[in-house]
């Protein structure tokens, strides 16, 4: 018999119910999301990288061998960053991501994913898929349906 999840009121030991179910709702989207970013740092960070330097990498492999402009990749950051030329340079000094001036537009700079990147991608995707499937493990195919299209419609209704 499987026990009933607490409740995040149950958690932050909050003794006085929520002000409404909105901000019940939120503090519950931002107390999942930091468990889940937790689990899947415990997998990436012994590795050297960030989270948000592994979406870098995980973007450029996705770009393939034409690379990408660098405010493209941060366009499709999954957690939108300012300092995107800064985890550019470590990536850089790590050699898992090179750049380059691009010869038709020399205010753009290419980003591209090396070897090295490429390899500790490949190291770090099994892992990272069962945890990925370990933490929705919890819901059925359509509940888990359900809640894309519902954090979708959240993001749609901010813009």
């Amino acid at each position: 018999m499987t026990q009933k999840p607490k409740t995040v009121r149950e958690e932050i030991r909050q003794t006085r119910p929520f002000g409404s179910p909105a901000e019940e709702a939120i503090l519950t989207l931002y107390r999942t999301t930091d468990a889940v970013q937790r689990d899947f740092a415990r997998i990436i960070e012994p590795e050297g990288i960030s989270a948000q330097q592994y979406n870098v990498l995980r973007i450029l492999r996705g770009a393939g061998a034409e690379g990408l402009p660098t405010l493209d990749i941060a366009d499709r950051m999954v957690e939108r960053t300012p300092g995107i030329t800064r985890l550019l340079d470590k990536l850089e000094a790590k050699q898992l991501v090179r750049r380059k001036r691009c010869p038709k537009d020399r205010r753009q700079v290419l980003c591209y994913i090396t070897e090295a990147g490429l390899k500790l991608l490949a190291q770090l995707d099994r892992p990272l898929s069962e945890a990925g499937v370990r933490c929705m493990n919890a819901l059925t195919n359509q509940q888990m349906r359900q809640m894309i299209d519902l954090l979708n419609q959240v993001r749609a209704a901010l813009g």
